[in-house]
This record gives structure tokens, sequence and C-alpha cells, in this order.
């Protein structure tokens, strides 16, 4: 299976509790696919409880996921906190992964 070399992800932060800060963004992945950059953080995959990834410098946990397309993207949907789209990544979010017509 082949890692691709970056792609658009849903990242949320988990170190502030169940219902995080939350970004939809383009992930930078390593060869291995077991550490991904964004934004100059890198993470680690984990196994964790309500986790997949730490941030490599400051052991912080994260959710980090491929984006769905009914745009439930949060481990816990009920929260009411928006998620922030990266400019870079917000015409493919919206065309190719929710199907969007922009």
């Amino acid at each position: 299976m082949s890692i691709p070399k970056s792609r658009v992800m849903y990242i949320e932060r988990k170190a502030d509790g169940l219902n995080g800060t939350a970004r939809i963004g383009r992930v930078k992945f390593s060869k291995t696919g077991r550490t991904m950059e964004y934004r100059g953080q890198r993470f680690l995959k984990v196994k964790g409880f309500k986790y997949n990834c730490i941030d490599i410098e400051t052991g912080d946990e994260y959710w980090i996921s491929g984006p769905r397309k009914d745009g439930r993207d949060r481990l816990y949907p009920l929260s009411s906190r928006l998620v922030e789209i990266d400019e870079d990544a917000r015409f493919e979010y919206m065309t190719e992964i929710r199907g969007m017509v922009c």
C-alpha cells in the first residue's frame, strides 16, 4: 500500500478535553506513514483511548483522520464548536470530499 505525500485531513486537539479545537488542513506524511506534519507540528501515530496521534515535541494528544463526506468529522459530533478549514485545503475539501459545487 502506498502512503500519500500529503492529504486533506481532520485535526482535533484532545489535550483540552473531548471536544478540542479542530481544523481541516493539508497533512504531510513521512515515507512510512507513521509520522505526519501539519503547520510545523510533527505527530506520531500511537494507540490511545480518545486520540490516535501525539505531538512529538509537546506530547499533546490529537485525533487526526480523513474528513467525512457528511462533514461530521468530530470524534464526538455533539460539540457546537466550529471546525476551521485552511484556505489551501478549502477547495479540495468542499468539492472532492464533501461533493459540493463551488
